[in-house]
């Protein structure tokens, strides 16, 4: 399939976000931040009304749409901003759009914006990567 600018593939990347992904997540980063491993900090000191996953549990969930379609070695750049929190129990769609194909010494690239939303369609992470188009792309 042709990588053209204006294609765009999405993909729920997760169903049903488990606390039990979170809180692998948290031992894989070393990131104990309660507001992701502690109920009652989350709810009672934070305010928020549970636990919440990690920005970058988030970022790599939506990646998968670009590794899923480019390959992961192909992937050169990816840099994402958390636009709202992502909550056990929801489930994300990761979009990307190809914004331009470039040929950059000798290898074809295309640069996309990425979105991701949840079940109620918030967006949850907007960002741009970079991905070497392999022809089988």
């Amino acid at each position: 399939m042709t990588v053209t600018a204006g294609r765009q593939v999405s993909q729920v990347v997760v169903t049903d976000l488990k606390r039990t992904q979170i809180v692998m997540y948290a031992g894989a980063s070393g990131d104990y931040n309660p507001l992701h491993t502690d109920e009652p900090f989350a709810t009672e000191i934070a305010g928020h009304p549970t636990v919440m996953s990690h920005g970058m549990l988030t970022m790599g969930l939506a990646g998968r749409v670009l590794t899923d379609w480019f390959g992961h070695e192909n992937v050169r750049r990816y840099r994402a901003r958390f636009k709202a929190p992502v909550w056990p129990g929801d489930t994300i769609t990761a979009t990307a759009v190809v914004t331009d194909v470039l040929t950059v010494d000798g290898q074809r690239r295309a640069e996309l914006a990425l979105t991701a939303v949840n079940a109620d369609g918030v967006e949850v992470l907007s960002g741009t990567a970079t991905a070497i188009i392999d022809e089988e792309a």
